[in-house]
């Protein structure tokens, strides 16, 4: 009998359970918004360190501008006449081959050029260049024919001794100006110089020891 009155008694609701399990989803859902923010600041971040990355990259390698190196690259000779030493005299016509390197990732428009060839800081010749460009990453070769006369040089007591030797030191000197178009948005000035010294061997009549600076 008393079996029966207990049990007839409702239950009271585990209310305690459910409050509980609704508080841990309250937390859980604030950790995870919070693992969102901080994954999305990260995220900001790691993206702002890559922009800057890029662009100093961009900025240092794109963006830079270097000047242009202009330099005598070979020769070839016709009409080669070589005097003696107790009689100097030397001339010829140089076919010569010049280069002009442009590094740059960008087209490089030069100007009008005068090359002037010297024996022992006297002129014996000289070349213009007509206005031209070279393409950005790559060199232009230029072929111009040079007619040497060191007839304005036979005063100079030192050409019977480098006739007597067998060479004839040269020198050819140029200022070449220009503009250097990057990627078609920026335009810069660049000047080039060129001051080689080479040496004719009038016994092969042979161009050695091209050295630019």
């Amino acid at each position: 009998m008393a079996e029966k009155q207990q049990s007839s008694y409702p239950k009271a609701p585990a209310t305690n359970g459910y409050t509980r399990s609704d508080a841990e989803a309250a937390h859980d859902a604030r950790d995870q918004r919070k693992k969102k923010r901080t994954k999305c600041l990260l995220y900001i971040v790691l993206f702002a360190i890559f922009q800057a990355a890029v662009i100093a990259i961009f900025a240092v390698t794109i963006m830079k501008v270097r000047t242009p190196r202009f330099r005598v690259r070979s020769a070839t000779f016709e009409n080669f006449n070589v005097g003696t030493p107790a009689a100097p005299a030397f001339s010829a016509r140089m076919n010569a081959e010049l280069g002009v390197k442009n590094a740059n990732f960008g087209r490089y428009k030069y100007r009008n050029t005068t090359v002037v060839f010297m024996y022992r800081g006297t002129p014996v010749g000289q070349a213009v260049l007509k206005n031209s460009r070279v393409n950005w990453r790559a060199t232009k070769k230029i072929d111009v024919a040079v007619d040497l006369s060191l007839g304005n040089a036979a005063a100079n007591s030192q050409l019977g001794s480098d006739l007597s030797a067998g060479i004839v030191p040269i020198t050819s000197q140029a200022r070449m100006t220009g503009r250097v178009e990057l990627v078609f948005i920026m335009k810069k000035n660049k000047a080039t110089e060129m001051n080689c010294n080479m040496e004719i061997v009038t016994a092969t009549r042979q161009l050695r020891n091209i050295v630019c600076k």
